[in-house]
């Protein structure tokens, strides 16, 4: 039982796509598809520098288009996709609910809708790793902060105002540890509601395909069967949570053996090692995973 899933923002490093567009035809395509969103992928991915793609208008629409296209390359048939926060767009084109260009398209909009309300006020996120569950959630609900992602494995990512992330820090959750994210913004919490509203606009024109594959929703783990409401469910996950751990608790009731993360891999099978116990993980870090992934896949 195999399982694809692409990362969310912060998963994008200065080059990632270097070793990635060796391979024929991989930067054709990202050439075609920059010209869709506007932006220079291939630039983006290759040469800009760590603060050009913290970017949420650049990061974004660089990691879907870094995850469909080395989806390409795998040629992999899934029993289920799933993706963290923006990694549910290349979820939703990988399951045929949107086009690779419809998400393209689509996250291109939210990433700069994101950007516009991450403005309004200065906001961050930390990732909390270790303490009792309870104990971090009582924290984070005392600091007035969002738990904007229960990944699981031990880790719960708060977002809040910095003044609230500064109190945090001061009075911590017993035995945790504390890591601030490079993120423009309290991403899937209330100080993001403002890009719903666009999001829900530009989504509006878009008629989704129900999906091909087993495809698992951010907001519950549930497997959700209208392309529809999977379109619903993205535009609304921008303002609320992402229950990570909730689709990893699917993907075990499902019967998963293997994890296969699509570039730029490495966090979501790191949680998976811990939550998973017995599930075979492969990161596409670079092309020189694709020989792990394919000995998987048998």
């Amino acid at each position: 039982m195999l399982v694809i899933v692409a990362p969310g923002q912060g998963a994008q490093t200065p080059g990632f796509l270097n070793p990635w567009l060796e391979l024929p035809g991989l930067a054709d395509r990202l050439s075609a598809w920059s010209d869709l969103v506007g932006l220079d992928l291939v630039a983006y991915g290759t040469t800009a520098g760590a603060d050009e793609i913290r970017d949420t208008s650049v990061a974004q629409p660089l990691l879907v288009a870094a995850g469909l296209a080395v989806a390409e390359v795998l040629g992999a048939s899934p029993d289920i996709v799933a993706g963290h926060s923006v990694g549910e767009f290349t979820a939703a084109a990988l399951a045929g609910v949107l086009t690779p260009e419809q998400a393209l398209v689509l996250v291109r909009e939210r990433g700069q809708a994101m950007a516009k309300a991450a403005a309004i006020t200065e906001t961050g996120m930390f990732a909390i790793l270790g303490g009792a569950e309870e104990d971090v959630l009582a924290a984070i609900d005392r600091h007035g902060l969002t738990a904007a992602n229960v990944n699981g494995a031990g880790q719960i990512v708060a977002g809040g105002t910095l003044e609230q992330l500064e109190a945090f820090k001061a009075e911590p959750p017993a035995r945790a540890r504390l890591i601030p994210l490079s993120v423009a913004g309290a991403f899937h919490t209330v100080h993001m509601a403002p890009a719903v509203d666009q999001l829900r606009e530009a989504a509006a024109d878009i008629t989704p395909g129900d999906p091909a594959i087993t495809l698992l929703s951010n907001a519950d783990g549930a497997v959700v069967e209208s392309g529809g409401e999977f379109l619903t469910r993205l535009v609304d996950q921008v303002a609320n949570p992402v229950r990570w751990d909730a689709c990893m608790s699917t993907m075990a009731d499902r019967g998963v053996t293997t994890m296969i993360e699509l570039a730029p891999g490495g966090t979501l099978t790191g949680l998976a090692k811990r939550a998973l116990r017995g599930v075979t993980t492969v990161a596409l870090k670079t092309p020189d995973d694709l020989d792990a992934a394919r000995e998987a896949l048998k």
